[in-house]
């Protein structure tokens, strides 16, 4: 039996965060310590700590992402009377996530174009709205729910790859990839009003009720100006582990923002006064086998305000879901 005293604190440091099986993330810390041994059996063993393997948030949310934490402290053979100086062992302090994983249920299905490249989809005045992606197949849509059919279209010049959209007052704005150039319209004759210029790639687009929220494939989204589209901040967004990155359509719900995490099923709830992710929702199993011929992507998110209501879809679905969420743990 070995019993240390003169035990004293000389660092912290976080090094990496890990997830319990409740979904409580906590962080390895090493503690450097200085011990005196003042008694130990003959031929005592190596003292060395097991291997800590757990699995980050960030694995949770995008798989590919893996992180691995091992330690090796107290590795050297103690005899009695030595004094052991600067030895690494490992403490854990809980940092609480508060991530919620959710579940679904599908409340009604609608039809949905197939040939509809998914980068934008909102509600106004309950009426929705649409654009799509791809040269050529680019659009900005007025949408019948119920059936799926068009009301209202305007084409973009095929040199254009359509992405986001948001409608402030009676203007729709609509992102486009890589032309770092973005559309004003009218939003009931949809007339083209101006354009606007912007120097990331665009790809998703919501406002809150101040200000535009636009993501470009990074972990940063940033606020603009909804009259001159300039910058006036960003949220830079996170989970426990680090930087979320590949953020495409959003929306804004109930003072969070969800967005879809880009080649993945994922929906993300983003915490705009943080950029910390809140919760995260998986949909894999959304759309039937029997519809996922030809399909792209899960991409499309639209909140009805006025029933409380929301809607998924991807590019190139042939359905779009009414689905209801509820806290798994």
């Amino acid at each position: 039996m070995i019993t240390l005293v003169a035990l004293y604190y000389t660092s912290h440091k976080v090094i990496s965060p890990v997830v319990s099986d409740n979904g409580v993330a906590s962080t390895i810390s090493p503690l450097t310590v200085t011990a005196t041994v003042m008694a130990a059996q003959p031929g005592a063993p190596t003292k060395k700590a097991q291997p800590t393997t757990q699995t980050p948030l960030s694995s949770v949310l995008s798989p590919a992402i893996s992180t691995t934490t091992s330690s090796a402290a107290l590795t050297q053979n103690i005899s009695a009377t030595t004094l052991v100086t600067n030895v690494t062992v490992y403490s854990y302090t809980t940092v609480y996530s508060y991530t919620t994983v959710y579940t679904y249920t599908v409340v009604n299905t609608y039809p949905h174009d197939p040939q509809a490249f998914t980068e934008g989809l909102l509600f106004d005045n309950g009426s929705l709205y649409e654009s799509t992606g791809l040269n050529g197949k680019s659009w900005l849509r007025k949408v019948d729910l119920a059936t799926g059919k068009v009301i209202k279209q305007v084409d973009l010049p095929t040199q254009y790859f359509g992405e986001g959209i948001s409608i402030v007052g009676d203007k729709i704005f609509q992102l486009t990839w890589q032309s770092h150039v973005g559309f004003i319209y009218n939003k009931t004759t949809f007339a083209l009003l101006q354009t606007f210029a912007y120097p990331t790639e665009g790809w998703g687009m919501t406002k809150d009720d101040k200000q535009l929220i636009m993501s470009d494939g990074t972990a940063r989204l940033t606020l603009r100006n909804p009259t001159t589209f300039a910058e006036i901040g960003h949220i830079d967004v996170h989970d426990a582990n680090g930087p979320v990155t590949q953020l495409n359509e959003l929306e804004y719900v109930h003072g969070k923002i969800y967005a879809n995490v880009w080649m993945t099923n994922r929906i993300v709830m983003i915490a705009p006064q943080t950029g910390q992710i809140t919760g995260w929702l998986d949909l894999t199993d959304l759309l039937p086998p029997a519809d996922r011929a030809g399909v792209d992507v899960l991409n499309g998110i639209a909140y009805l305000p006025e029933k409380d209501q929301l809607f998924v879809t991807g590019k190139q679905w042939p359905k779009l879901f009414e689905i209801r969420l509820a806290p798994k743990f």
